[in-house]
């Protein structure tokens, strides 16, 4: 968690020097982006941790007052709408991440039910074999015992 935490920081510190240094919003997209996912990623693993870990609550509060900083920076720097068009483009990304998941387990749980299947395959043809063997060789034993 600390290295997500160091990233979402060095991004927020770059988008507000760049803020505080006359730069546009737009210009900031993909460190914006970074912050984005980095905050993302500690809050699946705060969620992950449960709610007894410190370093977990205590990362979420920094996150919480960068993005009131951040909140009020893009009310004021910048165009009008921009702060609800940052919180759908939040609300998008966060569907394509969840389906993109999605996606990756079902594939996986595919692969399993595929090699699952040949496996039972190979197993009945193994028996089959084995069963058209053993009863060879003991047509072949009784026919010469007698």
């Amino acid at each position: 968690m600390l290295a997500e935490l160091a990233a979402a920081n060095a991004a927020y510190g770059v988008i507000k020097e760049a803020l505080a240094n006359g730069g546009e919003i737009y210009q900031l997209g993909q460190k914006l982006v970074g912050y984005f996912d980095a905050s993302a990623e500690i809050e699946k693993k705060a969620q992950a941790s449960g709610k007894n870990d410190m370093e977990a609550f205590m990362a979420r509060e920094q996150l919480r007052a960068q993005e009131e900083e951040l909140k009020t920076m893009f009310i004021y720097q910048g165009r009008p709408g921009l702060w609800n068009d940052w919180l759908t483009f939040k609300r998008d990304a966060k569907k394509a991440r969840e389906e993109e998941a999605r996606a990756l387990r079902n594939k996986a749980r595919k692969r399993k039910e595929e090699l699952l299947s040949w496996l039972y395959a190979f197993g009945v043809v193994f028996g089959v074999l084995t069963g058209l063997i053993v009863i060879g060789f003991m047509i072949y034993v009784f026919k010469y015992i007698k």
